[in-house]
């Protein structure tokens, strides 16, 4: 087996195998301070790249870290203020005639109370909207303001959170914040199911022109990643769109089987679900990791 290829393979029976039973006299976090420590973490050796927006990349990196991998950070994705905040200045004006509020990720959560500072508009006025929270984080960043979250589904995806809503919508007026650029299941089927949906972006998300030439002079070293960590679809696309395609291929053939404008190395669970919606883009099999297995995504 390559060097290469037994990295991979311990990168990902670290996420996949039952872990180990810890002796009760260390915590999790601790390794015994011995003269094998630094041998002992079950990813040395392994490159992985963390492709999360500069902001948001510190807590992936630093538990990566801890289990003993090299880290490279090469944002996929930045995150801009939309081109207008009218639509969401209007909602937020009429916060009263809501029934439920809908945020589908932490940059939701900070976009809109950012702007609710900014407008002056007090945390109360969302306090008699119900709300709903596609994932933990998101919930948890939604609780450090306050707020009580009345639902968040199972599993991290927009088909998950229409489930939960579905038969507690109808009639109702839901606002829903959300990036620019995103999937339209949740209004289309919320929608179907009697509600009254308004959607309003309250960020964007781009592709990092600056991150081009780092991200192909990284995958052509002879010192590429073992692994590419994935968290959403943006990130995904704007990979793809970095390289191109064709370079793409050329840099990871161990990666792509067929014409894809979507692969992984790793896919989170939450993006389990979209691979079915979106059979006519993906062309590969990734490895799925529970997010829970790094605890904090």
């Amino acid at each position: 087996m390559s060097c290469c290829a037994g990295a991979r393979r311990r990168f990902w029976n670290t996420f996949t195998e039952r872990p180990p039973r810890r002796r009760r006299n260390h915590s999790p976090m601790t390794l015994p301070q011995t003269a094998a420590t630094s041998v002992a973490l079950p990813l040395t050796g392994c490159r992985v790249l963390v492709s999360r927006a500069q902001q948001q990349a510190d807590a992936l990196s630093s538990a990566l870290r801890n289990l003993g991998c090299q880290v490279i950070e090469i944002p996929f994705i930045e995150i801009r203020d939309p081109q207008s905040y009218e639509p969401l200045n209007s909602a937020l004006r009429n916060l009263a005639n809501y029934d439920w509020l809908i945020l589908t990720s932490v940059n939701g959560v900070d976009a809109l109370f950012r702007r609710m500072t900014r407008k002056r508009v007090d945390k109360s006025a969302l306090a008699n909207l119900k709300i709903a929270a596609i994932g933990p984080a998101t919930r948890r960043a939604i609780e450090r303001h306050g707020l009580e979250v009345t639902i968040t589904p199972k599993e991290y995806i927009a088909e998950s959170v229409v489930a939960a809503l579905r038969d507690q919508v109808k009639s109702k007026r839901v606002l829903l914040v959300r990036a620019k650029v995103a999937r339209d299941v949740i209004p289309l089927q919320l929608c179907k199911a009697g509600a009254q949906v308004e959607v309003v972006e309250a960020y964007e998300t781009v592709v990092p022109k600056s991150s081009q030439e780092l991200l192909r002079a990284v995958l052509s070293n002879e010192k590429r990643p073992h692994a590419i960590t994935f968290t959403s679809s943006s990130t995904v696309r704007n990979f793809v769109s970095l390289l191109g395609l064709r370079g793409a291929r050329s840099v990871c053939p161990w990666i792509l089987r067929r014409r894809t404008t979507q692969f992984l190395v790793w896919w989170m669970r939450s993006l389990r679900s979209e691979r079915a919606s979106r059979k006519r883009e993906a062309g590969c099999n990734p490895s799925v990791i529970d997010p829970a297995s790094l605890g904090m995504l």
